[in-house]
């Protein structure tokens, strides 16, 4: 962590206040030096007020406060813009809900030694899932499965929010282009940083099913993912079709 610059770790929440302080508790037990930007979408819980209680009592910790529930996208690139601001080297995405476990952070970390991007993957070798329902292992497996082949990339977890982002990437990806929401937002992200040329590295992570609260998963959070991982995929067809026809490209 030293030497690549300071690190942080941003933290949407929406109704998260059951497992705020648990996993910021575990996050600093794992990574005493890295900072953390909460991002609440003005949760109706208080989950924004007691992020206020523990950045007074914590230096290491700030709050975005955000008019309303505006997506998962949207809240890690106002965080992201805010950590560009900050001038750190090291960006962070990690979910508020205890599923991204803190203690793995030091593995993606130094992970980033030798990579732009690094994934937190749940499907390479030791990576695992527990206590998840099979419907959604099924749509996660299937999902990332679709995206893989339709985009025509390497990575198996493409879909995962655990994820460290050199400030390079941050800086160089047009993300104010990125108007994904929901988990299709990590898709789009991941796909843009593997079409740029950057490294992206894949290491194993446990997923584990949150405890307390409700998912956020949607049937119209697949739906967009599904929509617009096929509508990318047969823009990518009809790229590669022209280049191999000699007709002209378009980017």
């Amino acid at each position: 962590m030293a030497e690549l610059g300071p690190v942080l770790v941003v933290i949407p929440t929406y109704q998260e206040r059951e497992n705020l302080r648990s996993v910021l508790t575990r996050l600093h037990a794992a990574a005493p030096d890295a900072e953390v930007l909460v991002v609440d979408d003005a949760s109706p819980d208080g989950t924004g007020e007691l992020a206020d209680e523990m950045a007074a009592a914590d230096p290491r910790i700030r709050v975005l406060h955000r008019p309303g529930k505006d997506g998962l996208g949207a809240a890690y690139l106002a965080g992201f813009a805010r950590a560009l601001e900050g001038g750190y080297r090291l960006v962070v995405e990690m979910d508020a809900d205890g599923s991204h476990a803190p203690e793995d952070l030091p593995a993606l970390l130094d992970a980033a030694a030798d990579a732009d991007l690094v994934l937190g993957s749940r499907y390479v070798p030791g990576g695992r899932v527990l206590n998840w329902p099979a419907h959604r292992w099924w749509i996660s497996r299937t999902g990332n499965l679709y995206s893989r082949l339709a985009l025509g990339v390497p990575i198996r977890d493409i879909t995962g929010g655990y994820r460290v982002f050199r400030r390079q990437v941050l800086e160089e990806l047009e993300l104010g282009a990125v108007s994904s929401q929901g988990y299709c937002f990590q898709v789009d992200v991941a796909w843009r940083a593997v079409l740029a040329g950057f490294r992206v590295r894949e290491v194993p992570i446990t997923f584990t099913e949150r405890e307390r609260g409700a998912s956020k998963m949607s049937s119209a959070i697949v739906a967009e993912a599904l929509w617009r991982v096929t509508c990318w995929g047969a823009a990518r067809v009809l790229r590669r079709s022209r280049a191999h026809s000699g007709g002209p490209v378009r980017a």
